[in-house]
């Protein structure tokens, strides 16, 4: 880089600031390396998974490039270039960087807000600095995983089932029957499934951990007449069960392609189908035929039992569905019998033969 570079002009503004926090004895010896690489690397070694790894730093890039008032925005480049040592002057939280940035965000929603901060949060005590105490994150809430209902779920899979693309069918009933996450059938090679145990080994799900997932009969079926496709759609080293029409390994951004254009099919929005919303149908129809939380959190692949038990709250929204209903037809029985004429009265028996015995 040149004299005047953009880091020339970090290291004079940085020059006059407050002290800082001296950087961390453990990332000394790294002080001088680019600090994205280094960063990268330790959400590698705390298993992190890709997908983590990519939100979190995208939810940093605008709190690094954030300028101070008397600074000019910085290239990527620049900011590419700068080392680790600076990246710890940069975003001390002293110089007032980040009370900015998070001015930044107040038309964001909550929960974008919340993933932000924590992103933030966590390369500033990698760094050895403390999130500021006076930067409250905001309450993200909570909302309840979508679902579509038996009517909707039927729609897609006769859909699927008509689809001219013969990945559908395969795709959409193994998702809705095995629970698992887009990316994790994406990454199903052929010697991952076992049709004779109707079961798959998902290796390397979310946060790098294996697992055995299962399906029924039906899955073994629509798999096995897509192996019949597959054998000429393939390319000869290609081991993705699931391949695209090039005869590659489907990616994640393809398959929610095929999804929207199901959804218009089934007559159903598109923003109300997806892989993950099949994953919520199955966790809660596991739910609502007896299955103990502890069993779903496996078969989902959770890390907390905390995950799995917001499916407990779709569970009482179908009770009070239920509920509801009953008591709705219960009001409408109600309302039926006020409108029937009167049957006449039945004299009591007892009364009835003491009125004939005194006529006697």
């Amino acid at each position: 880089m040149t004299e005047k570079s953009g880091f020339d002009r970090i290291q004079r503004r940085l020059e006059g600031m407050p002290d800082s926090p001296p950087i961390p004895q453990r990332l000394q010896r790294l002080s001088h390396l680019p600090w994205r690489t280094c960063y990268r690397q330790q959400l590698r070694t705390e298993g992190k998974s890709d997908n983590t790894i990519k939100s979190y730093m995208c939810g940093i890039n605008k709190f690094i490039e954030t300028p101070l008032e008397d600074e000019n925005l910085l290239s990527k480049r620049d900011l590419e270039e700068i080392n680790l040592k600076q990246m710890h002057l940069r975003l001390d939280p002293i110089n007032g960087r980040i009370d900015i940035w998070v001015h930044g965000l107040a038309e964001l929603k909550p929960t974008t807000v919340h993933a932000r901060m924590a992103a933030a949060s966590h390369l500033l005590q990698w760094l050895g600095h403390q999130f500021p105490e006076w930067l409250s994150r905001p309450h993200k809430g909570r909302s309840l995983p979508r679902t579509l209902s038996q009517r909707e779920l039927e729609l897609l899979c006769l859909a699927a089932k008509r689809s001219e693309n013969p990945v559908a069918e395969p795709l959409v009933i193994l998702l809705l029957e095995s629970g698992m996450r887009v990316s994790e059938v994406c990454g199903l090679d052929l010697h991952d499934i076992d049709l004779a145990d109707r079961s798959a080994r998902v290796v390397g799900g979310k946060g790098n951990k294996d697992r055995l997932v299962l399906f029924t009969e039906l899955s073994v079926t629509v798999i096995n007449s897509w192996m019949r496709t597959r054998k000429s759609r393939a390319h000869p080293d290609e081991v993705s069960l699931f391949v695209s029409r090039r005869g590659r390994r489907l990616r994640p951004r393809g398959i929610q392609k095929m999804m929207d254009k199901l959804a218009i099919e089934a007559g159903l929005p598109k923003e109300k189908v997806s892989p993950h919303v099949l994953r919520h149908n199955f966790a809660t129809g596991l739910l609502e035929r007896g299955a103990d939380l502890i069993s779903i959190q496996r078969l989902l692949g959770h890390a907390s039992i905390a995950t799995t038990r917001v499916y407990l709250e779709i569970s009482d929204q179908t009770l009070r569905q239920v509920y509801r209903r009953a008591q709705d037809m219960r009001i409408e029985m109600d309302e039926v019998e006020e409108t029937l004429e009167p049957e006449p009265e039945i004299p009591e028996i007892s009364g009835f033969l003491d009125r004939l015995q005194t006529t006697e």
